[in-house]
């Protein structure tokens, strides 16, 4: 069933007069912040959001916050997981006020350290940490480590994953299968085919071929790929994964920042995964910035062996504010109050609600598209089956189509994430929160199919 063009051109153009009309202030804010600022943002993605100018947000409370309009939205993106717990939980906030009382940052280490350490190593299963401000800059840390330790020099990615801004992971593969660009790659410093080679996610012969190069350093890897569409793995595949990797030599990085959402330990804890390294990031410390990468006891010393002291702090790994006592202090509290195994299985379910109320929509109105969900998360797609890899993903995307459901869910006080049609469930989230989206979708699809 496609869309009809006009009809859905017709529909956007009511959905663009309604937020006009609805949001005076943001409007007010964006046009002051147009004279300093590139399209009035403090970081230029921000322009994706849908609508002719972002909402200017005034405060945000668990899975909800209230623009400057003064209208309150059902927060399902969640800062694209970096909001995960919600915002600004109770303890996590109690935490970080007390230690900003007490000092931000002093480039030494603190009892929080440890403590955060340990807690991560509990859910992961790898016993040596390291903590950064992002995720993106403990992939970079990971991959520099791995192309120190193996004296190789290549990064295996899967097509159309995402790791952050790592500059290795922009590739993807040609009609020819040759790796390439990925569109919209802002100023590559090198040709990606020089750092990375690309396979399909799910394929195994592709792995064996791309391992029987002899060239790889390491795998760096979303255990399920959750940003180009929700992706599973399929039966076997992570087995091949280790498999090879061992037999290659090659270090077996697990990116796990949006896939914390299948458990406590992500999927490497619920699913019985066997990395070298865990990358997390975005929402274990609440919000305030924090990452961490963690590897086994065998390649932690590796990669300590490797590194002379008087050069350590010039190695291309690390930041002065990495580590930061603020940053500790937030991952202590985050993971030892809020986002624990107990908090799980209400995220989960209200998950599943979500899921069982766009799949119901889908059935009454006969529309050829999918849901997909991981643990605390979900997406539909425009897809009639579960993707298979990255690829299959991009090509069912429609980026006209995306806009229109995302801005008439957000004209419903609905906030979805601006670069998929996901879902995120937080601690805070309720069924009356699931149910305004369910709603909003119903009235979406019908409005274009009805």
């Amino acid at each position: 069933m496609s869309v009809d063009r006009e009809r859905l051109s017709s529909l956007m153009r009511a959905e663009i007069a309604r937020f006009e009309q609805e949001r005076p202030r943001s409007r007010e804010l964006f046009d002051k912040a147009t004279h300093r600022m590139p399209d009035g943002v403090p970081m230029l993605w921000m322009a994706k959001w849908p609508g002719p100018w972002p909402v200017y947000v005034d405060h945000a409370q668990g899975a909800h916050f209230t623009c400057v309009d003064g209208i309150d939205h059902v927060d399902l993106c969640l800062g694209d997981t970096g909001a995960m717990v919600g915002h600004s939980p109770k303890p996590t906030v109690d935490a970080l006020s007390a230690q900003l009382a007490k000092g931000i940052t002093t480039m030494l280490p603190t009892e929080d350290a440890e403590i955060a350490a340990g807690m991560l190593a509990e859910r992961f299963g790898v016993p040596m940490w390291q903590f950064t401000l992002t995720a993106t800059d403990a992939n970079r840390a990971m991959i520099r480590y791995s192309r120190a330790v193996t004296g190789k020099k290549k990064v295996l990615v899967m097509d159309y994953c995402y790791h952050g801004s790592v500059d290795e992971t922009f590739a993807t593969l040609d009609d020819n299968g040759a790796v390439v660009e990925r569109r919209g790659n802002i100023g590559a410093p090198v040709p990606p085919s020089e750092t990375t080679v690309v396979v399909p996610f799910n394929d195994v012969p592709a792995l064996e071929a791309a391992f029987a190069t002899g060239e790889i350093a390491c795998v760096l890897v979303e255990p399920a790929m959750t940003n180009i569409g929700i992706v599973l793995p399929e039966p076997g595949w992570h087995d091949a994964l280790r498999e090879l990797a061992t037999r290659h030599g090659a270090v077996l990085i697990i990116d796990e920042t949006h896939t914390l959402c299948a458990g406590p330990g992500g999927m490497t804890q619920r699913d019985g995964l066997r990395p070298d390294a865990v990358v997390v990031g975005k929402t274990i410390a609440g919000g305030i910035p924090a990452g961490a990468y963690g590897m086994t006891q065998e390649l932690g010393d590796k990669v300590r062996s490797s590194l002379h002291l008087e050069d350590i702090d010039v190695g291309g790994v690390g930041g002065t504010l990495a580590g930061n006592a603020l940053s500790l202090v937030g991952i202590r509290a985050t993971l030892g109050e809020v986002l624990t195994p107990e908090s799980y299985p209400a995220m989960i379910d209200q998950a599943t609600r979500w899921t069982q109320g766009v799949s119901q929509a889908l059935e009454d109105w006969n529309v050829p598209w999918q849901v997909t969900q991981l643990g605390t998360r979900a997406e539909y797609s425009f897809l009639p089956h579960a993707p298979h890899d990255g690829g299959e993903a991009a090509h069912a995307d429609d980026f006209e189509l995306q806009q229109y459901l995302h801005l008439h869910a957000l004209n419903r006080g609905i906030l979805m994430t601006p670069f998929h049609n996901m879902a995120l469930m937080s601690p805070a989230t309720s069924s009356q929160d699931v149910d305004a989206h369910t709603a909003h979708f119903r009235e979406a699809v019908e409005s274009l199919f009805g």
